[in-house]
């Protein structure tokens, strides 16, 4: 799994800092709603529209990448990454901070669906093996990015903004250089093609699944800062041990349950005990302890869930893969979306334990609607065939040689 193409390493390594963007801004959350006069609600939005229109935007990543190329996608989209980070490092007041966030995510979105479509295909070996790089790289980058976002918050909240500018500008050099000239697709990809895609019904109850449990993690991602009230660098390692658990168990500990147990029954099992953590954090709301201890080991449960999602998807329906992750993506990250801005506003105006049971709430009917789609989704663990891997392979050559 680890002996790759130059391609796959140089595209795996922008991910790692495109990820870092997800949890950098988590530490600075609180200083920037005191420095700027702002509510938890209102600060919530940098992630509300940050995903609002990362999600919107998945739905033309095909477009573009099959007309210019993955590899002209991804620099456009670490271009407007970086603008957007700047930007957002310069600005005033938190509304603008919102919307320099939604210009991040329209970049970040051209970069992730690419990414990921791109390291599936040139990869050698199967699928599964290329995804765990790719969520490895993930998982890398949401363990680093709350560390960095921490230290450097902890000087200034604009800091982790221009922070995650210069890592993309790094990102953009190494791709540029390191990244071959990739082919066109064959056939271009039209706005139509996702929600043909979404037809399906394993791919569809697979979406509807990762949009429930999206918002209970961006619950917890978004509003935990709050009630835990704690300083930048101290939010900062607290979510660093999560996304050290979630790279944990990313890369080593979904193989070896999926191999075990089935890829359904181990996502339905962990979306069970994400909920029981969440509820947890619904009841002993203002033990600071209870909650620090639980955002690490809900990154256990999150590391899981992503890898065998994200694999799930790519085998779900017989659709091209950059298209079954745009259509995927647009539905999962209308909850990433409505989730910040919810429980911030639930936090403020009902009560601080709220926000938690319906984050529980949401990612147990994420587990019902998985069991449900079960069926559909039968073919899940076949082994992927010798001819699948050769061709993954000879792509992999193809890729690297242009």
């Amino acid at each position: 799994m680890w002996r790759q193409p130059k391609a796959v390493w140089a595209v795996a390594f922008a991910s790692v800092v495109a990820f870092m963007g997800i949890g950098l801004v988590d530490p600075i959350l609180k200083p920037i709603a005191d420095n700027l006069n702002a509510s938890p609600s209102q600060v919530s939005l940098l992630f509300t529209s940050y995903m609002a229109v990362m999600g919107v935007a998945m739905l033309i990543t095909g477009v573009v990448s099959s007309r210019i190329g993955p590899k002209r996608t991804l620099l456009v989209g670490l271009v407007i990454i970086i603008a957007g980070a700047g930007l957002a490092g310069m600005s005033g007041s938190v509304m603008e901070i919102v919307g320099w966030r939604a210009l991040w995510g329209l970049g970040n979105a051209l970069f992730i669906a690419t990414a990921l479509a791109t390291i599936v295909s040139s990869a050698r070996g199967s699928v599964a093996q290329a995804i765990i790089l790719y969520e490895a790289a993930l998982g890398l980058g949401i363990a680093v990015g709350p560390l960095v976002g921490g230290v450097l918050g902890s000087i200034s909240w604009r800091g982790p903004f221009f922070g995650v500018s210069a890592l993309m500008a790094l990102a953009l050099v190494v791709t540029a250089f390191l990244l071959p000239a990739t082919p066109r697709a064959q056939r271009a990809t039209t706005l139509a093609d996702p929600f043909r895609a979404l037809k399906h019904r394993g791919l569809f109850g697979v979406a509807i699944t990762a949009l429930l449990y999206n918002f209970g993690f961006f619950t917890l991602l978004a509003f935990t800062p709050f009630p835990l009230d704690m300083s930048a660098h101290q939010i900062g390692l607290i979510f660093f041990g999560w996304g050290l658990c979630l790279a944990f168990t990313s890369v080593f500990g979904a193989p070896r349950l999926q191999h075990r147990f089935g890829t359904v029954r181990t996502l339905v099992v962990n979306l069970l005990l994400f909920t029981a953590t969440l509820t947890t954090m619904a009841i002993w709301t203002e033990s600071k302890a209870v909650l620090a201890a639980c955002v690490v080991i809900a990154g256990l449960f999150i590391g899981i869930n992503n890898t065998l999602i994200t694999e799930t998807v790519m085998k779900a329906a017989p659709v091209e893969r950059g298209v079954a992750s745009a259509a995927y993506s647009f539905v999962r990250f209308a909850g990433a979306a409505l989730a910040p801005w919810l429980a911030g506003v639930l936090g403020e105006q009902i009560s601080v334990h709220l926000p938690y049971w319906v984050g529980a709430g949401a990612v147990l009917l994420a587990a019902g609607v998985l069991a449900a789609t079960r069926k559909h989704l039968a073919h899940i663990d076949d082994e992927e065939s010798a001819v699948d891997e050769l061709t993954d392979e000879a792509e992999a050559i193809t890729v690297g040689s242009d």
